[in-house]
């Protein structure tokens, strides 16, 4: 699977029995558009599907994670908006369901800041850590959209109700240090320990008996799969009603102007 095409904005590496899956989209401070939802629901589905690979982990080149959804390939993309916005929403149902339905072990390494789609995604893996100067960000209100990425669900039951609110109502940034006190990453380390000190350990996970992995994640899954299921369809439906709105697309274009000015 490494050895084929690459992806345009994901670099695929393989390390024995782990994929390392980086967003690499620098220039754009990785952000997201429609083939990369595409690109990344499918390296998902293959590594599940592929018995040489035991353990996934997802990180970004440089100093971000990802800055979420490409919102300048989303409104320049040819073709009648309403098709545009059913399409772009139903590629991203399959990514998310990609991230719910892996089997074996998913890791995210949170290089930097993970905004919108790129955060709640990064909460669907198994066991996150994260760089102590990232920042978990999901502006939806700003931008007039709602809660995605099972967010509506995950935020709650990792941070609860509060803090959840917080992030998902009043655009609240949650430091690394946050994360750790709320039990939303597993550790936080310094920039420099994510090779010297945290990809050691990963390789060594990749040694891990996969049967073994994947008997105990389903266990500990067994109850959740089906409302992450539930979460991902109805914020799908509400996020397609969101995009035609008014006040939607006016607070997408505030933030394209704000962005275009810095």
């Amino acid at each position: 699977m490494a050895s084929g095409k690459q992806p345009s904005h994901l670099k695929l590496e393989r390390f024995g029995a782990v994929l390392r899956v980086t967003i690499n989209n620098p220039r754009k401070k990785n952000a997201l558009n429609k083939q990369t939802y595409q690109d990344i629901g499918d390296t998902l589905n293959a590594a599940n599907k592929d018995d040489t690979v035991n353990v996934v982990v997802i990180t970004g080149t440089g100093d971000f994670y990802s800055s979420g959804n490409d919102m300048v390939s989303a409104f320049t993309e040819e073709g009648p908006v309403e098709e545009r916005l059913a399409r772009g929403n139903a590629i991203l149902l399959e990514m998310v369901r990609a991230f719910i339905s892996f089997d074996k072990l998913l890791i995210a390494i949170i290089n930097g800041p993970a905004i919108g789609i790129a955060a709640t995604t990064a909460l669907l893996c198994d066991v996150v850590y994260m760089v102590d100067t990232a920042y978990f960000y999901t502006p939806f209100t700003k931008l007039g959209l709602c809660a995605e990425g099972c967010s509506s669900y995950t935020f709650p039951l990792l941070m609860g109700r509060s803090k959840a609110s917080e992030m998902l109502l009043l655009n609240h940034r949650l430091t690394a240090q946050e994360a750790l006190q709320f039990n939303v990453v597993a550790g936080v380390f310094k920039r420099e320990e994510i090779e010297t000190k945290l990809w050691p350990q990963i390789l060594e996970h990749g040694t891990l008996p996969i049967g073994s992995i994947k008997a105990t994640k389903a266990l500990v899954n067994r109850f959740q799969r089906e409302k992450l299921h539930e979460a991902n369809d109805r914020e799908a439906e509400a996020l397609l009603g969101r995009y035609g709105t008014e006040e939607s697309l006016n607070a997408v274009m505030a933030f394209m102007s704000r962005k275009s000015k810095m």
